[in-house]
């Protein structure tokens, strides 16, 4: 079996890539550098001039050829390399018969618990958000800011002192309206300076947050380092970085409780299990990001099917509704708060036909918040 053609799909507000081979057989991924997916993509065209008459199932070495070959780094090229790697296995499972999952080791797990996004630009909203997804079964709930989805456009100021204690009320507030059955997972956006997130975690602290998610830039591991230390509160963070050997200083650091690789950006399910088995020597749990397709969401539960520390799977809105339901066929069946591990060979999912047309590519804007002096202010 060799590969024939490798494509590249804009479709919506995502990048999809399909990986044809001779035999007839197409594997599907996608890449998860969402703010920049015209270079991902061209990316991909690159890695196509090595790939074509490859053999589709030698994985591990096309990732090993791909990311050692033009001695450059970045999430563009991460992101390129996930997409084509998530394909492969996709093939590599249509190619046996079976699951990507089962070429990997096999279930760990029949269901993945996941938790629901909640957004709000009001703290109404956002607690009505908490109290309609424990409605509708979840036993989790994340994306969830104590500061608010407000709009980018508006310029941000609040003192240090009322800063911290609506974000302390906001919590208190969550905490309140779902009551213990529901696990917040709280999301800080990177930001804070640490100064700031070992406050705030010390002020949420009596609320019992699953765990607090990138409290500051993940660019310094010795400061998150430092926030671990000082505060009582798990910290979830990853989804900014790419390979095992960040993910190895994080963790030698005792810097994270919650590893959270992206698979459509961390290397595909080839590198991602290994941040996992690395993870798992240090007794952390795996929280796999994914803000993006249903594509993405097929390739993280391939890989919390086969991990001993999973621990929960960000699942994103709207994945039943369009356009994510025309885009992508055969989503993943969710039951009280889980994903049912799926059987069906490969990933699971394929494109719908004519779904390009459909949905044109929608380019992201280039949109930060500023702080009323001017300056950037991280949302």
């Amino acid at each position: 079996m060799k590969i024939t053609d490798v494509q590249v799909l804009h479709i919506d507000r995502y990048l999809f890539v399909q990986v044809h081979t001779d035999a007839g057989l197409t594997g599907l991924g996608e890449s998860g550098t969402w703010g920049y997916l015209e270079a991902s993509g061209q990316v991909v065209e690159t890695f196509k001039r090595y790939l074509i008459g490859q053999d589709p199932l030698r994985i591990e070495h096309h990732w090993q050829y791909m990311y050692r070959c033009t001695h450059f780094r970045g999430a563009a090229i991460m992101g390129a390399l996930s997409a084509i790697d998530i394909a492969l296995w996709d093939i590599a499972g249509k190619h046996f018969g079976v699951p990507a999952y089962q070429l990997l080791g096999g279930k760990c797990r029949d269901k993945a618990r996941v938790y629901g996004h909640v957004y709000g630009r009001t703290k109404e909203e956002l607690i009505r958000g908490c109290v309609d997804a424990k409605a509708k079964g979840y036993t989790a709930v994340g994306h969830l800011t104590p500061f608010l989805d407000e709009p980018r456009g508006t310029p941000y100021y609040k003192a240090h002192s009322e800063k911290i204690h609506d974000a302390i009320e906001t919590v208190r507030a969550y905490r309140e309206a779902v009551g213990d059955e529901v696990d917040l997972c709280i999301e800080i956006h990177r930001r804070m300076d640490p100064a700031e997130a070992i406050v705030l975690a010390r002020g949420i602290e009596p609320y019992r947050p699953y765990f607090l998610e990138d409290p500051i830039r993940p660019d310094n591991f010795d400061a998150m380092a430092e926030v671990a230390q000082k505060i009582h509160i798990p910290i979830a963070t990853g989804e900014r970085i790419h390979t095992i050997y960040e993910f190895e200083m994080l963790l030698a650091r005792n810097a994270v409780q919650y590893v959270r690789p992206d698979v459509c950006m961390a290397g595909g399910i080839s590198h991602c299990k290994k941040i996992a088995a690395l993870a798992e020597a240090h007794h952390v749990g795996v929280v796999p990001h994914n803000p993006l397709s249903p594509v993405s969401t097929a390739a993280c539960v391939q890989l919390a099917a086969c991990i001993p520390n999973f621990a929960l799977q960000e699942y994103p809105s709207g994945e039943h509704e369009p356009p994510k339901s025309e885009i992508v066929k055969g989503a993943l069946r969710l039951e009280n708060g889980f994903l049912i591990i799926p059987d069906a060979p490969g990933i699971g999912v394929e494109l719908v036909e004519g779904a390009q047309e459909k949905y044109p590519p929608k380019p992201r804007s280039l949109t930060t918040r500023l702080h009323v002096d001017g300056s950037v202010v991280d949302q």
